[in-house]
């Protein structure tokens, strides 16, 4: 979810009085993030994980493959919580998370219970996370700074700290050129040992267990010497200028009385919900799917991969006045060597310039393009959907085939979730995915947009792995089937001197074609048009 970004460039748009009298209050905005002259300790990973169990298991078996990283692709919503959960409870030295959104919902506060549980048994905790996309409650994982074990930063944090739009809206719109600047990333390091990286943040959504919205996407398990390549990324980011404690931001507020009282709130929820039975609660206590990757039933895929990444400092990187890393150039790479065929996946498309060219490459070498992203009726940003409308017809041109997601699937084979969740008709997107030529799979947190390019830090995997790219171009067919998206094909209108879109599809055991957007309602069709009359695509 990113609708507060998509606010923020329309407010940025939007220049009013009552915005000037706001920041006006806040008594202007600072030019670095507020916080950046609190005194911080530099710190780094775990230097020997093979003196931890799993790390010893973990680097016996990667000699056995020949020095190769192991990976397992976690495509189900709730096994993905299920995975962290396990995973925390069995790190014994130090645990890294790196988050751009951790909700304090109920999967979010079960998390912060087993991080908390994790640092009573003397593991270091270090907790990296963005600012862009706070809610009310999600501060509640900032008591844990009281512990001896546990630090947390924010980066490039917003300096008020509170959770009206109106107010972090102003002080955007007067401080854009920083905090228009986020940290996309997703990776969760155990030991130093081994990792999940994808695109999930945490919370109820993105495990897809919340019936009024279920946000699809995959998470990587890694073991193996990759998970020392993101560790130093991790390292690279918490350690920058921009990573700020949140004691700097809360004036040191957090004492061992909130910890404790916090701890007894968690702690209830927890055996509350256990005694409710729920079910993806009753199930960490199996182990699974955890217990089966250690064992074997769950085998890990070894394979060579890269670790794909943006430096903190992007943006300076990007102008030429610091050297860094910068993700899009190796991603780009991977993409333009594909011979015969390109499958993608990813909420928002909006290409620009550079990605039409690249699909223009790619099709004037006969390579099939083949893409499923967000339609209308699924999409939870209608800014992002607003500025893919105008790519929809130049790429049908080129030759790509386009899939729209809907949001009430036919089969929920593949979709990451139940049959009984999928009901409810509340399914979106959110996995960024790339298979070239079944052979190479890139997965991460950059979406195929301007912001995931340019505005924010993002963080992937290119593995050359005819296995799990298989895997994923399996879960992709089934997807773009008739039942669970729709297709878009071009019609000639020689009266506009345009073609007219159709959305072709299948309901109730019928081909159907719609030559009118498929909406939930005319409104959400107004909304969307007129946002589309709005210079944003550099924003999206």
């Amino acid at each position: 979810m990113r609708n507060s970004y998509w606010n923020q460039a329309l407010i940025g748009r939007c220049r009013g009085a009552m915005a000037i009298l706001l920041v006006a209050a806040l008594g202007g905005c600072a030019v670095l993030p507020p916080g950046s002259d609190f005194r911080k300790t530099t710190s780094s990973a775990l230097a020997h994980p093979e003196q931890t169990r799993l790390g010893q298991e973990f680097a016996d078996d990667s000699r056995d493959h020949g020095g190769h990283s192991g990976f397992r692709i976690i495509p189900v919503g709730a096994d993905g919580f299920l995975m962290r959960m396990q995973m925390i409870h069995a790190a014994q030295r130090t645990l890294d998370l790196q988050y751009f959104i951790f909700r304090g919902d109920d999967t979010g506060r079960l998390l912060t219970d087993a991080v908390l549980h994790a640092a009573d048994r003397g593991v270091r905790v270090r907790v990296l996370l963005d600012d862009g996309e706070t809610m009310a409650g999600d501060e509640q994982i900032d008591a844990l700074t009281a512990h001896r074990n546990v630090e947390i930063r924010i980066f490039n944090p917003f300096a008020y700290r509170g959770h009206s739009q109106w107010l972090r809206g102003a002080e955007y719109l007067f401080n854009a050129s920083r905090l228009d600047y986020r940290m996309h990333n997703k990776m969760l390091v155990i030991d130093n040992a081994m990792a999940l990286l994808g695109g999930r943040n945490i919370g109820d959504q993105y495990f897809q267990i919340d019936p009024d919205a279920q946000f699809a996407d995959d998470d990587m398990f890694i073991a193996g010497p990759l998970v020392k390549d993101m560790s130093a990324t991790f390292d690279e980011f918490w350690n920058s200028a921009l990573a700020i404690p949140v004691e700097a931001l809360t004036g040191g507020k957090s004492t061992h009385a909130a910890l404790s009282e916090h701890r007894q709130e968690l702690h209830a929820e927890t055996r509350q919900a256990k005694a409710d039975g729920v079910g993806y609660v009753r199930r960490v206590a199996s182990g699974e799917p955890f217990n089966g990757i250690l064992d074997g039933r769950l085998p890990l895929v070894w394979a060579h991969a890269q670790l794909v990444c943006d430096s903190p400092d992007k943006k300076s990187v990007e102008n030429g006045t610091r050297v860094g890393d910068l993700m899009q150039r190796p991603v780009a790479q991977a993409v333009g060597a594909v011979t015969s065929e390109l499958l993608m996946v990813t909420p928002y498309l909006i290409p620009g310039k550079e990605g039409m060219k690249m699909f223009a490459d790619l099709r004037g070498r006969q390579v099939r393009v083949r893409i499923l992203t967000s339609s209308l009726e699924s999409s939870t940003v209608l800014l992002a959907q607003s500025g893919y409308m105008h790519y929809r017809v130049p790429l049908l041109e080129q030759g790509v085939e386009l899939y729209e997601i809907r949001s009430l699937l036919g089969n929920s084979r593949g979709s990451g979730q139940t049959p009984a969740i999928s009901r409810y008709g509340n399914y979106s997107l959110h996995a960024k995915l790339f298979v070239m030529d079944r052979k190479r799979l890139f997965i991460g947190s950059m979406n195929f947009d301007q912001r995931s390019m340019h505005l924010n830090t993002e963080i992937g995997l290119i593995i050359d792995s005819p296995e799990l790219a298989q895997q994923v171009a399996t879960r992709f067919e089934a997807m773009v089937q008739p039942v669970n998206a729709y297709n878009l094909a071009l019609r000639p209108n020689p009266e506009k001197g345009v073609p007219d879109l159709l959305w072709r599809t299948r309901e109730g055991g019928k081909d159907v074609v719609y030559d009118k957007e498929p909406a939930r309602s005319d409104w959400q069709l107004i909304k969307v048009h007129a946002l589309a009359l709005l210079p944003l695509d550099d924003e999206l």
